[in-house]
């Protein structure tokens, strides 16, 4: 959730990793981990320091608070469907997670492709 906030608000500021990364003095690789949620566990000192970066403090960043990423969604049958056929399939959270990590690294690729 933390990744997911700093993005919006990296975004919103209309920041590049790469500048925010400069902003604050941490590691352009993992703050994109963080971002990505590849990482879970950043460092108060991390956080004080993105946070000054993008102009707020660490209580915003770390109250749980309504992101994009987080609004309800409703699942419509098609979904729904999908997700039972995979599951009867033998599919596991654990290959599912997997999976979402390698379509967020294959977007990344490209997004690295494109700069």
């Amino acid at each position: 959730m933390i990744g997911i906030k700093i993005k919006e608000m990296r975004q919103e500021k209309g920041y590049s990793i790469s500048e925010l990364a400069n902003l604050a003095d941490v590691s352009k690789s993992y703050l994109s981990h963080i971002e990505r949620g590849l990482q879970s566990n950043p460092s108060l000192q991390f956080l004080y320091k993105v946070a000054k970066a993008l102009g707020t403090d660490l209580e915003y960043l770390l109250e749980k608070g309504q992101t994009e990423h987080d609004a309800p969604i409703e699942l419509d049958d098609e979904w729904v469907v999908l997700i039972r056929s995979a599951v009867e399939d033998g599919l596991k959270k654990e290959d599912f997670r997997e999976y979402l990590n390698y379509i967020k690294f294959q977007s990344w690729m490209k997004e690295q492709l494109n700069k």
